[in-house]
């Protein structure tokens, strides 16, 4: 949530590897949502992220509900945050980990990593944003990346693809993400209007997960409500302790601070296809961690994902946002 939009800057060393800290965390975040799934449920786990998440923040953010000042702002503006806090925390990684019960930690990546596809979209349609050749060129790759990878590797797969429900939900949460991603690049006109918040980005984070954790503990709730009869207890021990402290740390606190600043910088194109990084981490922590170790089509697929980051570099700085 910035200010104001900036320009996107040149890609250095510095901003590369400011990117490429989230894909990092979020491919770990995949590998231990999927060992996770026998040991709590998608939707308590999220809230559970989150919400202790929020605690850590606190002693840093605290200042963005502290004025009365700040606390109008936000109700003024409580569709845009509302909508942020729902896409970028409660509904993406409530998603990501129900859609793990059924998919692999590699195959997950690999079908968010379509992201680049939906962000050009929604910035051509929403954002007026002026698509590039080398953006859609590398954008093929990625996709070429994700179809090879859910049709096993083989042509034939795609003519007859049935894909299985952990996957057509990671399609919703990267379609929800791309939104998000924007959202952070180009907020509406009346938050400009108002004068800003003069948010720290520790308050500005702060907004984010509180409402998320809103978002996350209602979706909980709710399930709890209507199934009571699906859901186990959480089989408590250092094994899900480790994983909160994993997954409230550095995929929610770290990942996210370094996202923001990417996004900031790079703008939402170019930082979509870093995200596109997962798949290459996740690959290597599942063969360490769940012993799935990748195949020759995910091979393949990576190939063509580093293709597409390569091929967007050259996209015109201007054009980034």
């Amino acid at each position: 949530m910035n200010p104001s939009p900036t320009p996107a800057s040149p890609l250095d060393l510095r901003l590369a590897l400011l990117m490429t800290v989230p894909p990092l965390l979020w491919a770990g975040n995949a590998v231990v949502g999927r060992y996770a799934a026998d040991l709590i449920e998608p939707l308590l786990l999220n809230m559970l992220r989150w919400v202790g998440a929020g605690l850590l923040l606190l002693p840093l953010g605290w200042r963005a509900f502290g004025s009365a000042a700040s606390r109008q702002r936000i109700a003024r503006h409580a569709g845009y945050y509302a909508l942020l806090g729902l896409l970028g925390v409660g509904a993406f990684n409530a998603l990501q980990y129900t859609a793990l019960k059924t998919t692999s930690a590699i195959n997950a990546t690999l079908i968010l990593a379509s992201g680049p596809v939906w962000t050009l979209a929604i910035g051509a349609l929403f954002y007026g944003k002026r698509v590039e050749r080398s953006d859609l060129f590398g954008a093929l790759l990625s996709l070429l990346g994700v179809a090879l990878v859910i049709s096993g590797g083989r042509v034939d797969g795609l003519l007859r693809l049935q894909l299985v429900p952990g996957d057509l939900i990671l399609l919703v949460a990267v379609l929800g993400w791309s939104f998000y991603t924007w959202m952070l690049a180009r907020p509406p006109a009346a938050t400009l209007q108002d004068g800003g918040p003069g948010w720290n980005w520790a308050e500005a984070l702060m907004v984010q997960v509180v409402i998320g954790a809103g978002w996350a503990s209602l979706a909980a709730g709710v399930q709890a409500v209507a199934a009571p009869q699906g859901l186990g207890s959480p089989t408590w021990g250092w094994p899900l302790l480790l994983v909160l402290a994993f997954v409230m740390v550095l995929p929610s606190l770290v990942a996210y601070r370094c996202w923001g600043l990417g996004v900031q910088k790079a703008g939402p194109t170019l930082a979509a296809f870093f995200a596109n990084l997962a798949p290459l981490f996740a690959a290597l922590m599942s063969t360490v961690l769940l012993g799935e170790a990748p195949g020759l089509h995910h091979a393949l697929a990576f190939g063509l994902i580093v293709g597409g980051i390569l091929v967007s570099m050259r996209s015109p700085s201007g054009s980034r946002g």
